[in-house]
């Protein structure tokens, strides 16, 4: 009797507003529906508990959908939730808990379908409530399952929308559900074309949806949206196929089957009149086979005539699954402006990642270039040099927590102990083999194997981490095509302030002067009072240095190892001798040119990086052959040499 006068009061109007406290009498006029709900009546109720706008709805929207309410022996609907072998039941409207056996109380449990229903309604009330996190989920629920029911609610929130970022992809699905779902096709037109700027993976997902296609077959071009009509000639034994499978032809009768069938119909020593042992000609087969298919005998002969007319009489379509054509035209032209915009920011992100790549080169090549350009020496435990300034680094972080102070600390250090390291090697060594090549390189050789066992024997031959400051976690994302890390960003500033540090030591100290005297001219400026033995072995120690520097930036974004510098040796020559020995632009312009050609056969080959560094390495040595002194050639000593 509760139920019906409820029932009544409700149709009749006399619950205009319901207020707060009623929800319990809502359940109860749709009673059997919460109990055993039905993805095709469920509606109802979902929409009687949206107009009520109690502010319990949602909580019981997402218990529902958790199958956490229960049915209480007088017919009530509460929360539950399983307590020992009993049940902590609260009111649905006034959330009072209280304790309970399980007898006589029966778990609502609605399938998946009715669940996705309910999770629909509910986003409605996400969508505006306080918390920005429900929002953001509730937004997330519609971009992975879009349905028209949310286009309208979405739209509501706009207006109350706090958080530039949520309504900024608010504005985005309303967007995308408008181009699908949108009522007028005015509505869906524009809503397209304002995607023809949008280069995310989820437009692009939207369009395709839109022009989604279906293939077909029919004696006659049907009244549909036609995407396309297909050449069966092209294919005709496939078309065919096709054909037979529609069962819009017999199909064809393989050579095996014809010999199967005449071998059954054999008759007095003939089959399909026509004797055994004339039967071993595939034209006489077909003529016996023939036969007994005009005698009722055995399916048809398609002929290659048979099949060609059956083509013929036939069309074969892909129809868009999307009936408006001016929707599917909207979709076309703004796919192919999307296309051709990924297209470009493709070109855009390849360009970052060949210049992140050269800053990379650069940084590990520079010292190189200073102490190969200047002195003339084949330094293999350059290196080396590198992998010393990242295991700085590493050592400085075990001391220093903070990584933000760990690598201002260790940028400095790492120089002053390879710039040490440098000027020891160059004392000890170097200065003995000057004008040796071939002896210096494999006294480098030597003690470069030396440095990397030292470096095993401390460190272990497990890769160690180089932890980089949290601000520079993640990556500068421009669009879902172009991004960057913001360590390769690091980097490329890095190389910056070295490029433009070297040029000022390099053109404004009077140390920079002395060392393009020796460059130029040892014997000249050694009668103007430099020495250039100390000139060598203060240029020595700053190319060292700067490789110190050098492999602290690295050793953010590579790994530590005691092999690292073996990584960048090959490609720290290649830069030098490409570039032009001893000449910083020349270093730049190498490092540029082969971190763009790298990556540019990389993107030509992406599945074998091995292969696009033997090609590039082949490039290199062709574009020796013609400029034997690389891009920007130096003058003076290191020229002659």
């Amino acid at each position: 009797m509760r139920r019906f006068l409820l029932a009544i009061a409700f149709l009749c109007g006399a619950l205009p507003q319901v207020q707060a406290g009623e929800l319990q009498d809502i359940l109860q006029i749709h009673a059997d529906e919460v109990a055993k709900p039905s993805r095709r009546s469920v509606g109802v109720l979902l929409d009687d508990l949206v107009a009520s706008g109690l502010p319990q709805v949602p909580a019981f929207l997402e218990e529902w959908a958790a199958k956490n309410v229960w049915r209480a022996p007088d017919g009530d609907f509460v929360f539950g939730s399983p307590d020992g072998d009993g049940l902590e039941v609260r009111d649905v409207d006034t959330g009072q808990a209280s304790s309970a056996g399980k007898e006589g109380y029966s778990q609502i449990k609605p399938n998946g379908g009715v669940r996705r229903v309910i999770g629909t309604a509910l986003v409605q009330f996400q969508l505006s409530d306080p918390d920005p996190d429900r929002r953001r989920s509730a937004l997330e629920a519609i971009s992975r399952r879009p349905e028209a029911a949310q286009l309208a609610p979405l739209r509501a929130s706009l207006e109350g929308e706090t958080d530039p970022a949520l309504l900024a992809r608010k504005q985005q699905l309303v967007s995308f559900l408008s181009a699908q779902f949108a009522e007028t096709t005015d509505e869906r037109v524009a809503a397209i074309s304002s995607l023809s700027k949008d280069t995310s993976v989820e437009a692009r997902s939207v369009l395709n949806r839109i022009l989604s296609t279906r293939e077909g077959v029919a004696a006659e071009l049907p009244d549909a949206n036609i995407a396309r009509i297909t050449d069966a000639s092209a294919d005709p034994d496939t078309f065919y196929g096709v054909l037979t499978a529609e069962g819009l032809a017999p199909p064809v009768v393989t050579d095996a089957e014809i010999r199967t069938a005449l071998e059954q119909n054999v008759a007095g020593g003939s089959s399909g009149g026509v004797p055994v042992a004339r039967l071993n000609d595939p034209e006489i087969r077909q003529t016996a086979y023939a036969q007994l298919a005009a005698d009722g005998l055995v399916p048809p002969l398609v002929t290659i005539a048979d099949r060609d007319a059956a083509l013929a009489a036939h069309v074969f379509f892909d129809a868009y699954d999307e009936k408006d054509p001016a929707v599917t035209a909207a979709a076309e032209e703004a796919l192919a402006s999307v296309t051709q915009r990924v297209a470009w920011e493709q070109a855009a992100d390849l360009g970052l990642d060949a210049l992140s790549l050269a800053s990379i080169y650069f940084l590990a090549a520079i010292g190189l270039a200073i102490t190969f350009g200047v002195m003339g020496v084949i330094n293999m435990a350059h290196g080396e040099f590198i992998m010393m300034g990242a295991y700085t680094g590493y050592v400085v972080q075990l001391f220093v927590p903070d990584y933000t102070l760990s690598i201002i600390i260790a940028l400095p250090l790492a120089f002053a102990i390879t710039f040490g390291a440098g000027v020891t090697m160059e004392r000890l060594v170097i200065r003995h083999l000057y004008h040796r090549p071939l002896e210096t390189l494999l006294a480098t050789f030597g003690i470069s194997i030396a440095l990397q066992q030292l470096a095993k024997n401390i460190f272990g031959t497990q890769a160690r981490p180089l932890t980089s400051p949290a601000w520079l976690d993640g990556a500068w994302v421009m669009s879902d095509v172009i991004q960057i890390s913001y360590i390769r960003i690091a980097i490329f500033v890095l190389a910056l302030l070295f490029l433009a540090l070297i040029l000022f030591i390099l053109k404004r100290t009077r140390l920079g002067l002395e060392v393009r005297a020796v460059t130029q001219n040892p014997g000249m400026a050694a009668s103007m009072g430099i020495s250039p033995d100390r000139i060598n072995m203060l240029t020595f120690g700053l190319g060292s240095g700067i490789a110190g520097i050098a492999g602290v930036a690295i050793g953010l974004y590579a790994k530590v190892t005691s092999e690292m510098g073996a990584d960048y040796i090959v490609q720290s020559f290649m830069t030098v001798v490409v570039g032009g020995v001893g000449n910083v632009w020349g270093t730049l312009a190498g490092a540029s040119m082969i971190g763009f050609l790298q990556k540019g056969i990389e993107w030509l080959n992406p599945s074998n990086t091995l292969a696009a560094q033997t090609y590039m390495i082949l490039f290199i040595i062709l574009f020796i052959q013609f400029r034997p002194r690389g891009i920007v050639a130096l003058k003076g000593r290191a020229a002659a040499d």
